[in-house]
């Protein structure tokens, strides 16, 4: 594992996956949403935002090896492209790092996941599982699991959905640590394997 700075700064950034490039208008869109959920809570802009203060230490998002896609086959033809039914691959991530009146920090996570069909899919509703891990070397510091759906509407060939995972908790005086994201394996098909853990931000 390998793994930036902001106190409540947000970096986001598109990975480079195999479903394919997006539209630049819907990237936009995306990426405005997780801001704006990070700064306000919500999807739109309230007036008057407050501007970040107090930079902290908060490392960009890491991909976890064999985590940034899953794919699914039809008849258990693994790595046959004709008999792929969809993908599901991590689309733009986002943090944000804030410092407790204890000294701890408290982390939150965006994450985009984007669905793509193949040849053999249909549209529809495919639930992943995707894991949030706060880890300091091999010691995990914290870390969450959430199951989220990202559904393909009738004619349409991909879709994409944002999740943000808030509650993981770097203890006091842990100036050192990673953030890493990724799909867990066998929740949706095969993950796409890496040959090392991918770093967002």
């Amino acid at each position: 594992m390998t793994p930036i700075h902001a106190r409540t700064s947000v970096a986001i950034l598109a990975l480079a996956g195999a479903i394919g490039a997006a539209a630049p208008a819907a990237a936009q869109g995306i990426g405005e949403t997780l801001s704006n959920l990070f700064k306000y809570g919500g999807t739109t802009v309230p007036p008057a935002a407050p501007k970040p203060t107090d930079e902290i230490h908060c490392p960009g998002v890491g991909v976890i090896e064999g985590g940034a896609a899953l794919r699914a086959y039809t008849g258990g033809r693994v790595g046959d492209a004709a008999a792929l039914r969809h993908q599901i691959s991590v689309g733009q991530v986002a943090r944000e790092c804030v410092e407790q009146p204890d000294g701890s920090i408290l982390v939150k996570v965006g994450l985009e996941a984007r669905a793509l069909l193949g040849p053999a899919g249909s549209p529809g509703r495919f639930d992943v599982p995707v894991s949030f891990v706060i880890k300091r070397g091999e010691r995990v510091l914290s870390s969450k699991m959430q199951r989220v759906s990202v559904s393909i509407p009738p004619g349409q060939t991909a879709g994409s959905v944002v999740v943000v995972q808030d509650g993981l908790v770097v203890p006091p005086r842990m100036s050192e640590f990673d953030i890493d994201v990724g799909f867990v394996q066998g929740g949706a098909g095969k993950p796409e394997r890496s040959a090392r853990r991918e770093r967002r931000g």
